[in-house]
């Protein structure tokens, strides 16, 4: 891949090209008078207005400016892992959607980035505030993220990708479904595996018809699910039953269940493959995006689903030892030690 993310000559394929809402995350460590001082309450994640962004973002003093969101934090663990990876997201022009552009592509992703234009709207952006135990206040203005409109999905792209990834959050803009579904109809025409993160339960509630309506008409390959997730899209007392109802439906079904490992289900049969060991677990953030960016890199590379899912276990595992929703350590030296790649 060259500089700015585009395939070299020879590999015009991708593992990996998430469609996902770009958001530029502000993380900070702030202390416990500092965050009553701005008066949130602790520990909560809502979705506010541009006004209040931007009066948060100027109550931070210092922090770290990240491309963030839950697709591209997958794709930064794909090319961590040593694959190759793109975003398809939308951001303003603005200074925020340079950021996030020079962010992401400096982790080798390359991002086919949508400028909404001056008139379209501002970037997302995401105030994380974090205290000294670790306990997570997030407030986010979506801005243009969830923008996506069909002609955004560029054929070029998706053409010979392993993986067209979608992320669930995207359900809640409305105006985004047209993009999705050329997603869909351009990644299987390309041979992509089509794969789903459910995203949040939220998230789950409020889109479970229209899910279990696409996963039905067989047009998802592989489901990404934890267990509360899973539970709601399936109604099932218990995610050994959810894993079976889902087994059904879908060719491939990666269902994480925190400490206790994860459930794959591949071609209806379900194994049970634990968790990689941590230390100590200091920040879960971003431990679902881990583990399916460890799990499609390992399909991609040609991994049983068991040993994907160990992947993406070990990426996970990674992720959720220090604070942030992004690899820490080195994930491809530490595959290889584990005879995963």
């Amino acid at each position: 891949m060259d500089a700015t993310g585009n395939p070299t000559e020879g590999r015009r394929a991708y593992d990996v090209v998430a469609v996902g809402s770009a958001i530029v995350d502000l993380l900070a460590l702030v202390d416990h008078p500092t965050l009553s001082g701005t008066g949130l309450e602790p520990g909560t994640m809502t979705l506010i207005d541009q006004a209040e962004a931007e009066r948060l973002w100027g109550l931070v003093d210092g922090g770290t400016l990240v491309a963030g969101g839950s697709a591209a934090n997958t794709t930064v663990g794909v090319a961590a892992l040593g694959g190759g990876a793109a975003l398809v997201g939308r951001v303003g022009s603005d200074e925020l959607g340079a950021a996030f552009a020079e962010n992401l592509i400096g982790t080798g992703v390359a991002f086919r980035e949508m400028p909404a234009g001056t008139a379209g709207g501002p970037t997302g952006r995401c105030v994380i505030l974090v205290t000294p135990d670790g306990q997570r206040t997030m407030r986010t203005f979506l801005g243009v993220a969830p923008m996506l409109e069909p002609h955004h999905i560029d054929e070029s792209v998706l053409d010979g990708a392993a993986f067209a990834y979608l992320e669930g959050y995207l359900w809640d803009a409305p105006s985004a479904r047209p993009a999705i579904e050329r997603a869909i109809e351009l990644g299987r025409r390309a041979g992509a595996q089509v794969a789903l993160s459910l995203s949040d339960p939220g998230c789950v509630v409020r889109h479970r018809d229209e899910w279990n309506e696409l996963v039905s008409a067989g047009r998802i390959d592989v489901l990404f699910a934890n267990e509360q997730e899973v539970l709601r899209l399936t109604g099932a007392a218990d995610v050994t039953a959810a894993a079976s109802s889902v087994g059904a439906l879908v060719p491939t079904a990666a269902l994480t269940m925190g400490p206790a490992g994860s459930l794959v289900v591949h071609e209806a049969a379900v194994s049970t493959v634990a968790a990689h060991p941590v230390g100590h677990v200091v920040d879960t953030t971003g431990a679902g995006d881990q583990y399916a960016a460890g799990f499609m890199l390992g399909a991609a590379r040609g991994l049983d689903p068991s040993d994907c899912a160990r992947l993406g276990g070990l990426a996970a595992a990674d992720v959720i030892s220090a604070l942030g929703a992004r690899p820490h350590g080195d994930l491809l030296a530490a595959a290889r030690a584990e005879g995963l790649l």
